[in-house]
């Protein structure tokens, strides 16, 4: 599982002690309903299936991103991910969502399979086994290569905001359009828990309106 390791929390530091975000209604402990149609509407066109139309938040993560604004991240106790990203450290103005779930996790065994993925993520294409071709997204795929984005989350595991884990990441967004006029996400990201080994972690994903999921 791509977060299991990421539910344990520690002791806040910082002076990080306050509660944290409740971003569209969403936060630890609720309940996301989501509308079925928002993936079944892309067919079998799509690799991305759920099968369940509601998430059961039980961790909570946030990424400061500086001037690019802030990343608000709420995960199921299944490893799916609902990502918002605002340009307030509240998530007042979301508007920007996302639903991802994982695809596969891998120990890297040593610096050469390290990087061979540097060069993967950094390519204009991405693919792996059982998956088709996904194009560059983040800033577009005219150059060869492009540097991923790097960046650390916090992840609480309780609305307090005492407990938490720092998770360093690296990643590239990636994307494939679709037939029915739809568009099917991936997230390669490395990931690095303070204190935890590194991991490969693939994510697929959809965008999702802000009217097709309530908490």
């Amino acid at each position: 599982m791509i977060f299991r390791g990421l539910f344990g929390g520690r002791r806040g530091e910082d002076g990080d002690d306050q509660a944290i975000p409740v971003v569209r209604n969403v936060t630890i402990g609720r309940t996301v309903r989501l509308d079925p149609l928002a993936w079944r509407r892309l067919g079998s066109d799509t690799l991305f299936r759920l099968d369940t139309d509601t998430l059961n938040i039980v961790a909570q993560g946030r990424i400061d991103l500086g001037a690019d604004g802030w990343v608000h991240r709420f995960y199921t106790e299944d490893d799916l991910m609902l990502q918002m990203v605002s340009p307030d450290a509240e998530g007042r103005g979301a508007d920007d969502f996302t639903l991802f779930g994982p695809w596969a996790s891998d120990y890297p065994p040593d610096a050469a399979a390290r990087r061979r993925w540097g060069d993967r993520i950094r390519a204009r294409a991405f693919s792996a086994d059982g998956l088709p071709e996904y194009r560059r997204f983040w800033f577009g795929d005219v150059d060869e290569r492009q540097d991923p984005v790097s960046f650390w989350e916090r992840v609480y595991d309780d609305r307090s905001g005492r407990n938490f884990r720092k998770i360093y990441q690296t990643c590239m967004l990636f994307a494939r359009d679709l037939p029915a006029e739809g568009r099917e996400l991936l997230l390669a990201i490395e990931m690095e828990p303070e204190g935890g080994d590194l991991t490969h972690e693939v994510m697929v994903g959809i965008p999702l309106n802000v009217g097709e999921f309530e908490a």
